[in-house]
């Protein structure tokens, strides 16, 4: 079979494959307390000469 042919084969195994539905898992959702923060502290040119430093090495 040469490359890019079709494979009846291939094709039903990944139907069968894509098909099956895994409900083993866990499927809770975690819930989280807290903040989160985001301070970089840089300007928008700091960060770009900071890009193209970065960029050039």
């Amino acid at each position: 079979m040469s490359m890019g042919a079709y494979d009846d084969e291939e094709h039903e195994r990944r139907e069968r494959k894509n098909s099956e539905v895994d409900a083993a898992f866990d499927d809770d959702r975690t819930t989280y307390h807290g903040e989160i923060e985001y301070d970089s502290g840089e300007s928008t040119e700091e960060l770009l000469d900071q890009f193209e430093e970065i960029k050039s090495e």
